[in-house]
């Protein structure tokens, strides 16, 4: 994994201050917004590009593990994650939003760094990284419209810029692989490696430009930081030991059941933050429940890790 990819946290949070610096000149503030959307797009095409979609039929070799991961990551966990929401942050929809939409989309980079600290199988957790992609690129919208909609923000118009944002770069990625089938060099060699290293950058500038945009209103909110704790401290404590139990249950190897929970229990921020900045843009709480997640979830998966090689012993 590329370096930008491990410090991806904390380039996120610099992000945000640089942001917030930013938008006390009036330049800024009033420009910033319209530069989201478009290193967004960028982000997606990016990370669409580097994930091949036909890795998808090595993750059918081990069927009990995918179905068992697939039925946690997109069934369970959307439903603990409404959950501990409507228990924890019922009096700031905005933010359970940004909760819910952080735990419903799986790690599909920064897991395979804990999983091998853990000994887990990597082969196994990487094979089925392009099905967790392309199932939350699928479900997204789903959960858009069940969530918003419970929490009585529902637009329509909103889930159809969320399925267009979505499959635009997704599609635009795809035809990139298929055209390209037969120049292997320029695709493995030069768009490939670019977009690997580059598709944080863009996130990280997107979020620049939303908080030079909202900068004075996200300062005012600095509470959210201290609501978002024990949620999601309690989502890892319970999948943690769901992915215990499922590997007893059904028989797991030990590196097979550490591989089980650090894929269910890491969190794909980016695509998650995507989606919020261009489909709620004049709601920056939402996406600063994002901002703030991997901050927690960081050190998380590194003590987990270090028990699972305690267990392992």
């Amino acid at each position: 994994m590329h370096i930008l990819e491990r410090l991806q946290p904390f380039l996120i949070l610099f992000a945000a201050g640089t942001g917030l610096l930013l938008g006390q000149f009036a330049f800024f503030e009033q420009y910033a917004a319209s530069f989201i959307l478009p290193f967004l797009l960028f982000m997606l095409y990016g990370l669409f590009l580097t994930i091949p979609l036909k890795g998808i039929k090595k993750s059918f070799k081990k069927i009990n593990f995918l179905s068992t991961s697939v039925i946690i990551n997109f069934l369970w966990t959307p439903l603990l994650a409404w959950g501990l929401g409507a228990v924890f942050l019922a009096d700031h929809p905005a933010i359970w939003l940004g909760f819910i939409l952080l735990l419903v989309t799986p790690c599909t980079d920064w897991y395979l760094i804990f999983t091998s600290t853990a000994k887990g199988n990597l082969p196994l957790s990487t094979s089925i990284l392009p099905v967790n992609l392309l199932l939350q690129v699928l479900l997204l919208p789903v959960y858009l419209f069940l969530f918003t909609g419970t929490m009585g923000t529902f637009e329509l118009t909103t889930i159809i810029e969320v399925v267009l944002f979505l499959f635009i770069p997704f599609i635009a990625a795809n035809l990139t692989r298929y055209f390209l089938k037969r120049k292997e060099k320029i695709l493995r060699k030069i768009l490939i490696p670019f977009f690997a290293s580059s598709q944080i950058l863009f996130l990280c500038a997107a979020i620049t430009a939303m908080f030079a945009s909202q900068g004075a209103y996200l300062l005012n909110n600095l509470e959210v930081i201290l609501l978002m704790i024990i949620p999601l401290l309690l989502f890892f404590v319970i999948n943690f030991l769901l992915a215990q139990t499922a590997g007893k249950m059904f028989k797991f190897s030990y590196e097979d059941t550490a591989s089980l929970n650090m894929t269910i229990i890491a969190r794909n921020s980016p695509v998650a933050l995507a989606i919020v900045l261009a489909a709620f843009p004049d709601q920056p709480l939402i996406a600063l429940a994002l901002i703030i997640g991997p901050l927690i979830e960081l050190p998380v998966l590194a003590v987990i890790a270090h028990v699972l090689l305690k267990i392992r012993k």
